[in-house]
């Protein structure tokens, strides 16, 4: 029989104290996108009423708790714990990513070491989360976007009431995209456009400006145009024009 191509094997590391149990449901479905979440560990005092919230999903989604007691005040022994296994699993080379689920600024360097040791990371965090180790991702996924309700059903046009941003925020790095490619006749294929807004922000989420695809939020902002030029062929995305500008 042949032999069947396997996911990427991922390893997601969840740190306790800054995220919420109510995104766990679609954390996972979100990692399953990715490829296998093959180690699912959470790390935390579980002793204390904080993480009440993450032991009662513990058994549903497999998660291994990691005990960790908050032995001095100030002193976070579960972010220690988590770079430590990180860097553990790394080198065991048995992994093709990581999915640390934190908004903490302190896994900048590990996001940044993974990469360079040749393993992709994902990360995931609150909106709050620094830059820097956004940046140091290959995607970073807000989890505010997995929690329920975030996104509601295909039939609305937008996604969401309250989107983390309004849509108009993601022209400047669309027309980045756009201009970059330097088409003569100004239309880029909406897949190529999607790679690239990755590449330049690896936080770029439809989902964050409220809308499930990508070529919903570029029709919202009302600066560009979305249109499929023949049977068969994929979309492109260009400038807004009139009508009889089209080519």
């Amino acid at each position: 029989m042949p032999s069947e191509t396997r996911s990427p094997r991922l390893a997601v590391l969840i740190g306790v104290d800054n995220t919420s149990a109510k995104m766990a449901n679609g954390l996972f479905e979100e990692v399953a996108k990715i490829g296998e979440a093959s180690v699912r560990r959470i790390y935390g005092d579980f002793s204390g009423t904080r993480s009440k919230g993450w032991a009662n999903v513990l058994a549903k989604h497999a998660i291994i708790p990691q005990q960790q007691f908050a032995y001095t005040t100030g002193k976070n022994a579960s972010d220690i714990a988590l770079v430590i296994d990180a860097m553990d699993l790394l080198h065991s080379g048995r992994f093709d990513g990581f999915c640390p689920v934190s908004p903490d600024s302190d896994f900048t360097r590990l996001a940044a070491q993974n990469r360079e040791q040749g393993a992709n990371v994902f990360g995931f965090g609150e909106q709050k989360t620094p830059e820097s180790f956004r940046q140091a991702c290959r995607r970073f996924v807000y989890t505010e976007n997995l929690l329920p309700g975030a996104i509601k059903d295909e039939e609305n046009a937008a996604s969401s009431d309250k989107p983390l941003q309004p849509a108009t925020s993601a022209v400047p790095v669309i027309k980045k995209v756009l201009s970059q490619e330097d088409r003569d006749d100004g239309w880029v294929n909406l897949g190529t456009v999607g790679k690239q807004l990755l590449n330049l922000a690896p936080d770029f989420d439809p989902h964050t400006f409220g809308f499930r695809k990508l070529s919903e939020l570029i029709r919202k902002t009302n600066q560009f145009e979305v249109r499929q030029p023949e049977v068969g062929a994929g979309r492109h995305v260009g400038p807004q024009r009139r009508p009889e500008n089209y080519p």
